[in-house]
């Protein structure tokens, strides 16, 4: 499933996100990279330490905590902290796939990467080139969204970043180990999830509803792995 998720954070977050992180420290981007990646990679990052990622970080995570599309396309388990990377003066990332596991920087933390999100700070007005681009078993999808809103997707997709060519890019990225590992199963649950919601909009208290929420809860409870 891909799913763009409109709104994450609203246009005062986004101008506070990128004030700090403007004023930040930035590094190339390999720091983050895998060994595949790393020969693929050119942008810049904010190091994982660094207090402005570790201060927009969390105003991201708050206002997912709070984002019921999220959570209920997510299922999340847990969250990597989010990073941030920022294309520009014709920088890309070629085709790859998100390493499977990601350990918590100076932790011993570990998540699985069921799925990989991107929010964007910079709106697709401000710079040409830059779109995500997603392939999956429904074809290639270009990605490029407004300010505030966030892409959501399999971890397992190939994906790559087209060249900046005016303007710059500014973004975070991060993955999230969900309750649920398998991407169809959370599809199903996601699309009964929103079924339910529907009935409940336009019958209240309609009987159904309260017998597919069982179904819901019982399937959370045959394939969540917590």
């Amino acid at each position: 499933m891909l799913l763009a998720i409109p709104d994450v954070l609203n246009p005062d977050q986004v101008a506070r996100a990128r004030s700090i992180l403007e004023q930040a420290e930035w590094v190339d981007g390999k720091v983050t990279a895998g060994h595949q990646s790393a020969r693929a990679k050119e942008n810049m990052q904010i190091p994982e330490n660094h207090s402005a990622a570790q201060e927009v970080g969390e105003m991201i995570l708050r206002a997912l905590s709070q984002n019921a599309l999220f959570i209920s396309a997510a299922l999340p388990a847990q969250e990597f902290p989010p990073l941030f990377n920022r294309y520009t003066g014709g920088q890309s990332f070629v085709t790859h796939d998100d390493n499977a596991i990601r350990q918590v920087t100076a932790t011993g933390h570990r998540i699985r990467t069921d799925l990989s999100a991107t929010l964007f700070f910079t709106g697709p007005e401000e710079y040409d080139g830059g779109e995500l681009v997603i392939d999956d078993t429904y074809g290639t999808h270009h990605v490029k969204l407004p300010a505030g809103h966030l892409i959501l997707y399999p971890a397992t997709s190939l994906h790559h970043v087209r060249p900046v060519t005016r303007g710059t890019r500014l973004c975070s990225f991060f993955w999230i180990q969900s309750m649920i590992r398998d991407d169809g199963e959370r599809t199903l649950l996601f699309d009964l999830d929103n079924a339910i919601q529907d009935i409940n909009h336009r019958t209240p208290d309609h009987p159904a509803a309260v017998q597919l929420m069982g179904v819901y809860h019982n399937l959370v409870r045959r394939w969540a792995n917590v």
